[in-house]
């Protein structure tokens, strides 16, 4: 699938190895933008893969495929752990108060709540990005996922879902703590957002479909390691479920279970003043907003 990037001349599936390093989980800018304030909820990320690009229409149908309406692909009970860490346990629970505790991978019980269907993965008219047979928008970022399938993705392509800490260490830029990926400020190209693609739109008024939404890689604003759209295009699911920061953290995540599951990034449809918001997310909702992005082991 090498139809990703500005040219459509890149293979859809490059992962670019992130360096690990301490930054801070919660931090703000002044308003003249000349550094972050207010830090705090410091975490360590050890060396890992993230995919250069959101997982697209085109990626996702073969999994589709693969998963053949149940019968016929599904995640290996205890998969998806960052096998690289912690003697191969994965990354430590910080949700579990009683005693360290690690990465339990994919639990067999909720291979029923993969189902990426046609009726499901069309969960709005205007916006989603499926199509029941391929087409023009296979190199569209594939939207109306859930958190299950998201995570199945992922396994079933070599790699997991990313930690919370894990990603928006990669969007921050590491201990260079940018305001947005690509850093601070800009022209408008460095993300889809607000309805500002195709190019000379701007604004919700203007959305009017899945013209909208452009395919992975157009937007120039690249992070420090380079992938492309953590702001803007769709939104991101994060392994965790969402909790209020706990300190330390050390290559963590939250993995007690609650009610919503973290959601990161940003998407075509709202402005840039939602970059890089942390919202949680019921982990069964479909939403044109809703999308993914692999790590992998480094």
């Amino acid at each position: 699938m090498a139809n990703c990037g500005g040219a459509y001349s890149d293979n859809c599936c490059a992962s670019l190895e992130v360096t690990g390093g301490t930054y801070f989980r919660t931090y703000t800018y002044a308003s003249d933008i000349s550094g972050p304030s207010g830090e705090a909820d410091p975490a360590t990320v050890s060396n890992f893969r993230l995919d250069k690009y959101l997982v697209t229409v085109g990626r996702f149908r073969q999994f589709v495929n693969a998963w053949s309406g149940g019968s016929g692909w599904l995640p290996a009970a205890g998969s998806g752990i960052h096998t690289h860490l912690n003697r191969g346990q994965g990354l430590v629970n910080v949700g579990n108060d009683a005693a360290v505790a690690y990465e339990t991978g994919w639990v067999a019980s909720d291979n029923s709540n993969i189902g990426p269907t046609n009726t499901n993965l069309a969960c709005d008219s205007r916006y989603s990005t499926w199509t029941n047979s391929p087409g023009s928008q296979e190199n569209l970022p594939i939207n109306c996922v859930n958190w299950w399938e998201s995570y199945a993705f992922c396994i079933w392509d070599g790699g997991f879902l990313p930690s919370e800490a894990e990603w928006e260490y990669a969007a921050a830029g590491g201990g260079q703590q940018r305001e947005y990926p690509w850093g601070t400020g800009g022209g408008g190209l460095e993300a889809i957002y607000d309805c500002n693609y195709p190019p000379g739109m701007g604004g919700v008024a203007s959305c009017t479909g899945v013209m909208n939404i452009a395919p992975v890689g157009t937007a120039l604003g690249a992070g420090l390691w380079g992938q492309l759209d953590m702001a803007g295009e769709v939104w991101e699911w994060n392994l965790d479920w969402y909790a209020t920061y706990v300190d330390p953290c050390t290559d963590c995540a939250y993995l007690t279970a609650s009610s919503s599951r973290v959601n990161r990034g940003g998407f075509f449809f709202a402005g840039p003043s939602l970059f890089p918001l942390r919202s949680g997310v019921t982990p069964s909702s479909r939403d044109y907003g809703y999308g993914l992005r692999c790590a992998r082991t480094p």
